[in-house]
Parts: structure tokens; C-alpha cells; sequence
């Protein structure tokens, strides 16, 4: 075992038995390398990443790679999940070097850390080539390398303030939708080309948009959910979505499940049944929930990363999606001829497959006829699948991840009366504030934790922020003033140590470790941006409160929005949902009455059901903890709705009729 065999990160424990001499990142890496005279190789990945194990396979743990990397080089390992800053300052090394990016990475950086050589995947034979040749370079032409890594170095750190503008206007959101037709698939859905990744946060500004302009947008949602819903990256038997379609019809997924997709689609499905009432959408959400409970929870509560896209097969054998794929032979075996021939219809299985070696992705292209006879078939399906090799599952909790889930989990248990759901949000909820923030007033945050030991990480600005919105959504739910607190002091830290001067948000905070270049970038990646899921929270902590001080620095980092809506607006979906709700006030609801009585609950329900673009809530019994509240009260000793807009108030009404009325204006 080497040096990663304590680490906390699951990725690089698989690294832990390798030949190679590994050390985790970190200064103990740079100052071997510097004793040594000797180059850094920095190889980065993640635990669920297909392309990580087959280099792993070939490279990592060959004896002849491994004594070459010993010899010429430190090696440092990264899992992108744990050190995002570390990833990006290296992506974008590589870009610019490359003109791609991918993982694994590879990176060949001085003593200093400076990159001057850069790659994704190599074979093992080029990769021996490369060592030798990298190795070479450094002895004979030692100035050539330092200065290519200088050169690297200063490129990426001369750079202006990022581009900014307004707060985007109805004229600006409008041609954002304008420009998401121009790429939309108007006969599979999605964005683009293959291959497709499901685009969550468009789909989320979309439908805010189309709420707040009577339905524009909306056949774009419509056609992607439901062909999402049916395609092969829904798995049809165990719920819960795949990371990207390798084919622009949803058909063959890369199989890798990660928490962030999943959190952010069961969110927007939520909201796609709030608003439309599809089938589908109530189907698909539910089940993504129980696939999040079933496979997803840990034993302390919080959220894993993600499960492999690998697994073993029958014959002893690795692959991509053995654990998904099915033949026609396959579904007889389990269901018997009859049922297996109709199992093979319905879910678009054939002899010639649509994945490798005649096997098939299950499909539901349509709704089958006998309601019973699926779940019978689906669920004997299920039991069958359960029996093979799983695939593996990086356990740690990632404390932004985390954030969306407790959102996406505690809106949806409201939405579908699950009460087991909001549970399990704050679950994850009560391990972030036990084990991941480390110090309040303003809060410090640990990025991630394994086995209820927390890592040595720091947040980075996404952990700050998603889970400052998943507190303020828990406490929208569920009252518990806790929550808001805790929200409150995340935001005080956002506000202290990440703003870039200009109005944006650097990606790390002041006072964290110092790399190369500090990395910050506006745009919209799996997952929102650090600088707009910070807007957003900011956003809905200043309607909660009335503070014009982080009213003003959402509207500041939304600046970045209209400068890429026009264009780019694939880039900006969860900066364009704020905006949209930002133009839209967001309306504030404050409902005032004892928890548990059926009054009260029944006014929340109805403020959840409204699809009102960033709607906020404020729910206590009279008490003034929470700023919206102050100054209301029951009426006529009966609970009580106030619906406002930056804390100007309407008149209270006690009805949920009244109250949806009140949300339509």
C-alpha cells in the first residue's frame, strides 16, 4: 500500500495498492520534488470516470509504467470531486495547451507547480513513450521547460475582470429563449448534438420563464422531460438518470450515476409536475427519490457521489453497463416466454441491441397496456438485476452535492405529501451541520466527509452556496428556524471571502490554499456555477429578509448573465432561472400559524403548488425570528397568508383559494 492509503476519497484509495509511489496533493509533493530536481506528473480523476480505470488498468498498475513514473517523476494524485480547485486550474491549463479537456488528466508541472506539458488518456505505450520523453526534455532542456510552464502560467493569470452587465431584463430573458431554440433537438428534445447531457438547469429557466410569461418556452421542456423520461439514461427499473446520452436520442447512456444529475433532475421534474400535471413527471420524480434513498443514502445520512459506470460481468470479466444491459434470452429466463416476449416490446429490447454485443438499454417509448403486468414484470426485473455484480459507489459526501439533494428531497416531499423525503433532507441537513461546517459566525466549510470522518478539503464557493440554498428550501418546508441561521452564516462567508471586486465570485475563498492562478468561472458546468447558485441563494436570503446588501451582490454576480444569455445561454441556465425570478421579485409568502393545524398546512401546500419563479416562504407562529414575518399575524385568530414582493405586502388572506389567487397576479 502507498502513501493514499488513508485518504478519504474513495477514488484515491482504488489507487491506494498500486505500484506507483503515489502521494495525495498537497506540499509534501512539491517539496519531494524539489529535493529530488525532478518534474511533477499530476494525474486527475474521479471514482465513477470509465476512461480513469482503464489507464489505472494498463498504467498504474503495471510494473514497467510504475518503475519509470517512480524513477523520473513525483507522482500526485487528485480526485477532481475533492479538489475542484485543483481540477480547474489544471483543465484549464490543458485546454489552452490542448484545446481539450477530459479526465483522466495529465499533467506535467515543475517543482513549483507550473504546467508545461498536458494530455487526458494515454495507452500505455505512449505513456511509457511520454514519461521517457518528458524526462528527457527536463534534463537536456531544462530552461525550455521552465519557461513553457511560466509562459503557461502568465497566460492564464493576464486576464481582465470578467465580462459583466446588467441585471437581465424581460427583453434579455426573452432572447435567451430565443437562442436555447436555435440549438433545441425539436424531434429527440435536448440541446445539440451526441452527445446529449440532460440540461437541468435550462429546463429550470425555461419553466420559470414560461410562468411568469404564460407559456413561452414551454414545448422545449415538454419534448426534452418526456424524452428523457422514456430514453435509455432513465434507468426504467431502478430509477434515477445516467450522466450524458452517448447518442443525440437518449438511447445508450454513459452509465455513470452521479448525485449532482440526480438531485438537479428530480428538482426540475418536481416542478414540471407543479406546473403541467404529467404523469411522467410525478413517475419519473418519485422514483429518482427512491433510487436516491434505496442506493444513494449513507449510514450518517448524507448523499454518496456517485456509482460506476463499470461492473463485473458473468464471466468474471469488467464493462461499461454490464450491470443495466439485457438480451431477449435474458428477459425469458427471468419472466418466462410469454412475459419476457412482451418485456422485450415494451422496453425496445432486440437480437441486435442497441449497446455492445447485442445487448439493450431499456427503453419505454410508450406506455404499457396493462399497468399490472408491468409493475409485475418491472419489479421481478428489478429482483433479477439486483442479483448481479453492482457496480461500484464512491461513497464520500460532497457538501455541495449534498445542498442540491436536501433542496431537490424536501420540495419534492412537500409536492408528492412524502414526509419521508423531507426526512431524509434533513438527515443530509443535520450531517453537513455537524460534521462539514467547522466553525461559525462567519462558517467555515469542509468540502467532504467518508465513514462520518471529515476530509481536509475546503468548500470551495458551489459548497457554500448550494448548501445555503438547501438550508433556506428546508427551512421554506419545514419551518425550523435552524436552518435559516445556518444559511445566514454560509451567505456572511460567501460575502467575506470570495468576492472577485468586480461584482462575480472567485471559485475559492481569500484566505485558502494558494495555487497558480485563483479559479472562477461564471459558467454553468454539470452542475450550476458557483457564482449563480451563490446569486440564487443570496437572492432568496434578501426576500426572506429584506437585505438590500445581498439583494445588490445577486444582482451584481447576475451581471455575468447578460453578457452570455445572448449566445451562450446553454452556459447560463441556473444564472438565467435566478434572473427570471429576480425580475419577478420573487414573491415572498409568509404564512403565520401554529405548525400541524390544518389551516396552516393547508396555505403552505398551496405556496409550494405555485409555480411562482423563485418563490420563497417564511413560515412561524407569530414569532419574528425570520424578518418576513415580523408585523404579521393570525387573522381572526385563524392562520394566515401575506404575500409580498421586496417585503411590500398585500393583504393577508386565510383561504388557499385566496392564496393561489393572490400567486397568479
Amino acid at each position: 500500500m502507498n502513501r493514499l492509503k488513508d485518504a478519504t476519497s474513495p477514488y484515491l484509495l482504488q489507487h491506494a495498492g498500486n505500484p506507483v509511489d503515489w502521494f495525495a496533493w498537497g506540499e509534501e509533493a512539491f517539496e519531494e520534488a524539489r529535493r529530488r530536481d525532478v518534474p511533477l506528473l499530476i494525474s486527475v480523476g474521479y471514482s465513477a470516470c470509465h476512461w480513469c480505470h482503464v489507464m489505472a488498468h494498463e498504467s498504474f498498475e503495471d510494473e514497467a509504467t510504475a518503475r519509470l513514473m517512480n524513477e523520473l517523476f513525483v507522482n500526485v494524485k487528485v480526485d477532481r470531486e475533492e479538489r475542484p480547485d485543483v481540477d480547474a486550474v489544471y483543465m484549464a491549463a490543458t485546454q489552452a495547451m490542448t484545446g481539450q479537456g477530459g479526465w483522466p488528466m495529465t499533467v506535467f508541472a515543475t517543482p513549483e507547480g507550473h504546467p508545461f506539458y498536458t494530455g487526458t488518456y494515454f495507452p500505455r505505450p505512449h505513456f511509457q513513450q511520454l514519461l521517457r520523453g518528458v524526462a528527457q526534455a527536463w534534463r537536456e532542456d531544462r530552461p525550455g521547460v521552465v519557461a513553457q510552464g511560466s509562459k503557461v502560467v502568465d497566460a492564464l493569470g493576464d486576464r481582465s475582470a470578467l465580462p459583466s452587465g446588467p441585471l437581465p431584463d424581460a427583453q434579455l430573458l426573452g432572447h435567451a429563449v430565443r437562442n436555447l431554440a436555435e440549438s433545441f433537438d425539436e424531434r429527440r428534445g435536448g440541446f445539440g448534438g451526441a452527445p446529449k447531457f440532460p440540461p437541468s438547469m435550462v429546463l429550470e429557466f425555461l419553466l420559470r420563464h414560461a410562468a411568469a410569461t404564460g407559456g413561452d418556452g414551454m414545448t422545449m421542456v415538454d419534448r426534452t422531460m418526456e424524452a428523457m423520461a422514456r430514453g435509455g439514461i432513465y434507468d426504467q427499473l431502478g430509477g434515477g438518470f445516467a450522466r450524458y446520452s452517448v447518442d443525440a436520442g437518449w438511447v445508450v447512456p454513459h452509465f455513470e450515476k452521479m448525485l449532482y444529475d440526480n438531485a438537479l433532475l428530480l428538482r426540475v421534474y418536481a416542478h414540471w409536475w407543479r406546473s403541467t400535471g404529467a404523469p411522467p413527471a410525478r413517475r419519473v420524480a418519485l422514483e429518482t427519490a427512491d433510487w436516491l434513498l434505496r442506493e444513494m443514502r449513507t449510514p450518517e445520512g448524507g448523499f454518496a457521489s456517485a456509482l460506476d459506470a463499470d461492473s463485473a460481468g458473468p464471466d468474471g470479466g469488467h464493462g461499461e453497463g454490464l450491470f443495466y444491459v439485457w438480451t431477449p434470452d435474458l428477459l425469458h429466463e427471468v419472466l418466462g416466454a410469454e412475459d419476457g416476449a412482451w418485456a422485450a416490446a415494451l422496453f425496445e429490447v432486440t437480437a441486435a441491441g442497441t449497446f455492445e454485443h447485442g445487448t439493450s438499454v431499456l427503453q419505454l417509448l410508450t406506455d404499457p397496456d396493462d399497468p399490472a403486468r408491468f409493475d409485475r414484470v418491472r419489479t421481478a426485473l428489478l429482483a433479477a438485476r439486483e442479483r448481479r455484480p453492482r457496480p461500484g459507489r464512491d461513497d464520500k459526501v460532497v457538501a455541495a452535492w449534498n445542498g442540491l439533494a436536501i433542496a431537490a428531497l424536501a420540495e419534492a416531499g412537500t409536492l408528492f405529501q412524502r414526509p419521508d423525503l423531507i426526512d431524509a433532507a434533513r438527515g443530509a441537513a443535520e450531517l453537513l451541520a455537524e460534521l462539514h461546517v467547522t466553525a461559525r459566525g462567519p462558517a467555515r466549510l469542509l468540502r467532504t466527509s467518508r465513514d462520518g470522518r471529515a476530509g481536509a478539503n475546503a468548500g470551495v464557493l458551489e459548497d457554500y452556496a448550494n448548501v445555503a440554498e438547501g438550508y433556506l428550501t428546508l427551512y421554506g418546508i419545514t419551518g425550523e428556524t435552524r436552518w435559516f441561521h445556518m444559511a445566514e452564516d454560509l451567505l456572511e462567508t460567501v460575502l467575506t471571502h470570495f468576492p472577485d471586486g468586480s461584482g462575480g465570485f472567485f471559485d475559492v475563498p481569500d484566505d485558502g490554499e494558494r495555487l497558480f492562478q485563483r479559479p472562477q468561472d461564471p459558467t454553468d458546468n454539470a452542475s450550476p456555477s458557483g457564482q449563480f447558485a451563490a446569486a440564487g441563494a443570496l437572492l432568496s436570503y434578501a426576500a426572506l429578509t429584506g437585505s438590500a446588501r445581498h439583494r445588490e451582490a445577486a444582482e451584481a454576480a447576475l451581471g455575468a448573465v447578460s453578457v452570455l444569455a445572448g449566445k451562450f445561454a446553454r452556459f447560463a441556465g441556473w444564472g438565467l432561472a435566478v434572473a427570471q425570478a429576480a425580475l419577478y421579485g420573487p414573491a415572498e409568502v409568509a404564512i403565520v400559524g401554529p405548525p400541524g393545524h390544518p389551516g396552516t398546512e393547508a396555505l403552505h401546500r398551496a405556496a409550494v403548488l405555485a409555480a411562482t419563479p423563485g418563490l420563497v416562504i417564511a413560515r412561524g407562529d407569530g414569532a419574528a425570528d425570520v424578518p418576513l414575518l415580523e408585523g404579521r399575524g393570525l387573522i381572526g385568530g385563524e392562520p394566515a397568508a401575506y404575500v409580498c414582493r421586496r417585503f411590500t405586502c398585500r393583504a393577508p388572506v386565510t383561504s388557499p383559494a385566496d392564496l393561489r389567487a393572490e400567486l397568479a397576479h
